[in-house]
């Protein structure tokens, strides 16, 4: 059960970025230095991508580990049953997300958080290698 009322729980919720997030703006920095040009957030795009080349038609999601469940598998038995259902939402989302996307001829490229506060040179590789 969760330890916060439901007015508290909303009110923490409400507060959590869901665009522009620190993360997206050091990926679009380094992708902005190395002259690549894309648009953000595209809302007719299934999911609204985090950054959109139009051109090359590739979609590309900076995924936070916690709420994107990496390796969910292994840390969903520790959580209460809200977060477990919470996270297992956005996971199955998603994948429905991702294989609108390709179907409708767009390559998808997903980072997780924590190879951007790794690797952030060889992410924006897989970016650049993508287009």
């Amino acid at each position: 059960m969760d330890n916060l009322t439901q007015k508290q729980r909303s009110y923490c919720m409400s507060r959590v970025k869901g665009k522009d997030t620190e993360i997206e703006k050091v990926v679009r920095s380094e992708l902005h230095k190395r002259g690549l040009r894309f648009r953000k957030h595209v809302k007719n795009l299934p999911g609204k991508p985090d950054i959109v080349f139009m051109k090359a038609k590739v979609a590309v999601f900076l995924d936070g580990d916690f709420w994107h469940g990496y390796r969910f598998p292994q840390w969903e038995g520790k959580l209460p049953k809200f977060w477990r259902k919470k996270i297992g939402e956005t996971r199955k989302r998603d994948q429905r997300n991702f294989a609108k996307l390709r179907r409708m001829g767009w390559r998808v490229v997903r980072i997780w958080e924590h190879s951007i506060e790794k690797d952030l040179n060889g992410v924006v590789r897989r970016i650049c290698a993508e287009l």
